[in-house]
């Protein structure tokens, strides 16, 4: 099982907001970490909108979650919140399927007026889940996430500065607290 899990909420393939995940998951790798995105769009949208806890996919990505140390949650902001589709999964994790993770989100909007999303958007959700340990997080504005030609993204030199401490600050609390894969 993966350390760390990714719960990406983008709706679109090409978002700017891989970048950021590229960058994330290519860092945690260098520090020794595996990582598992679950891309929240490819869950069936059935289950999603009805709220099928028993759903089989919905089953499996609850129980990846479950074992992982650390959760970064990842999310375009749209209308001064995360996506709908991040939301409607995050409504379907346990009542405590946050407790004992180190989460850690990544977030990416229009302009720095949506900065607050994940303090006053996504944080208050994170606790109702049982997550103690959350991280500040990360927040970019697309125009400064460059697609390149070859494939990949640029990211600016201060953004890449704040993405570092970011997951260095998440491997240090996973390693700190000793948080058990719960895979017994």
């Amino acid at each position: 099982m993966p350390d760390i899990i990714i719960l990406n909420g983008n709706p679109s393939p090409t978002s700017r907001l891989n970048g950021l995940i590229d960058y994330a998951e290519h860092a945690l790798h260098q520090a020794g970490f595996t990582t598992e995105q679950i891309r929240v769009t490819d869950l069936p949208a059935e289950d999603l909108l009805r709220a099928r806890f028993d759903g089989p996919a919905i089953v499996a990505a609850n129980q990846k979650v479950e074992k992982a140390q650390g959760v970064i949650i990842a999310s375009p902001v749209y209308k001064a919140a995360y996506t709908g589709v991040l939301k409607a999964y995050l409504d379907l994790l346990p009542q405590k399927g946050l407790q004992h993770k180190v989460v850690l989100p990544l977030f990416i909007g229009g302009s720095l007026a949506h900065l607050l999303a994940i303090d006053y958007g996504l944080k208050p959700v994170l606790s109702a889940l049982g997550a103690r340990y959350i991280l500040s997080g990360v927040y970019a504005v697309d125009q400064w996430v460059k697609r390149l030609h070859e494939g990949g993204y640029s990211l600016p030199e201060e953004l890449t500065r704040r993405l570092d401490e970011s997951i260095s600050e998440l491997g240090s609390a996973i390693r700190r607290l000793a948080i058990p894969s719960f895979t017994n």
